[in-house]
C-alpha cells in the first residue's frame, strides 16, 4: 500500500489569501508550508482510490501525473473535502463514489451533472477496493452530519485516517483504530490557538498515544503553524506530496 499526501492544508490552504505571517509567506516563497486542501490517494497494485477530493484537486493529480481513479471515499460534507470532484469532468466519467447516506445525499445534489456510480457503505462495516479493505467509523467534527474517519487494512497493516474531528471520538470508534501502523490525524493549529471543530497538535498526539499508534502523521495543517522546516523539528507535520509505503 502507498500513500499520497496530496493536500495537507485546512479550509483556506496556506498561502491564505490577504496573509503576511511569516508562514504564509514561506508558502509563498515555495516552501513546504504550500499546502492545498485536503485529500490523499491510497495506492495498491490493483488501483487508485481517493480519500476525499479537495478544491485544489486538478493541481494535485496534475502535479503528480495521475491519469484515472478506482474510487472516491468522502468523509462529509464540507466544501474543503469534496468539491474538487468536478475537476474530473470530461475526463473520467461514471466514478465510483462512496459514503454513508447522508454525505452523498448532500454530495451528490450538488455534484449531480457528474453521474457517479453511487455505493451507500455503513459505519463499521467493511467494503473492498483495490484489494484493501477499508471501513468508515465515527467521529465528531460539529456542525457537520455524521462525519466519519477511514480504516484501512492490507493483511497485518493497518491506516487509520481520522478526518476532520475532535478528540472527543466515541469508544467503539476507539476501539476499531486501536494499534494502527500509521495514524493520518486533524491537527488544524498548535495548542495555543483555541479551536473546536477540529483536533490541536496536542490532542492529536495524545490520540495517537491512546490507541498505540506506530507512527503518526499531522494533516488539515493551518498557518498557525510556525513554518514547515522549524515546526516540522518537534511536530511530525505532513506534506503536500509526502509519500509513505507500507
Amino acid at each position: 500500500m502507498k500513500i499520497t499526501l496530496l493536500g495537507t492544508g485546512d479550509a483556506p490552504g496556506t498561502p491564505v489569501i490577504g496573509c503576511t505571517c511569516p508562514t504564509c509567506m514561506d508558502a509563498h516563497s515555495g516552501g513546504r508550508s504550500m499546502r492545498t486542501r485536503f485529500s490523499i490517494l491510497i495506492e495498491s497494485e490493483k488501483g487508485k482510490v481517493l480519500v476525499d477530493t479537495g478544491p485544489d484537486l486538478r493541481t494535485q493529480l496534475l502535479g503528480i501525473g495521475i491519469r484515472h481513479i478506482d474510487g472516491v471515499i468522502w468523509t462529509h460534507t464540507h466544501y474543503d473535502h469534496f468539491a474538487g470532484f468536478a475537476e474530473f469532468h470530461r475526463v473520467q466519467y461514471n466514478v465510483d463514489v462512496y459514503g454513508i447516506k447522508d454525505t452523498l445525499d448532500y454530495i451528490l445534489e450538488y455534484l449531480h451533472f457528474m453521474h457517479p456510480q453511487r455505493h451507500e457503505v455503513n459505519m463499521y462495516s467493511p467494503f473492498f477496493l483495490i484489494g484493501l479493505e477499508f471501513t468508515l467509523f465515527e467521529v465528531m467534527h460539529p456542525p457537520a452530519k455524521k462525519p466519519v474517519g477511514v480504516m484501512i487494512k492490507e493483511g497485518n497493516k493497518k491506516v487509520v485516517i481520522t478526518g476532520d474531528t475532535q478528540r472527543d471520538i466515541c469508544s467503539r470508534s476507539l476501539e476499531l483504530i486501536r494499534d494502527p501502523d500509521l495514524l493520518i490525524a486533524d491537527a488544524i493549529v498548535p495548542p495555543t490557538v483555541e479551536v473546536k471543530k477540529h483536533m490541536n497538535s496536542e490532542e492529536a498526539l495524545d490520540l495517537a498515544k491512546s490507541i498505540g499508534a506506530k507512527r503518526v502523521v499531522f494533516t488539515h495543517l493551518s498557518h498557525y503553524f510556525a513554518p514547515h522546516e522549524i515546526a516540522s523539528k518537534e511536530l511530525p507535520l505532513g506534506f503536500d506530496g509526502m509519500k509513505i509505503d507500507l
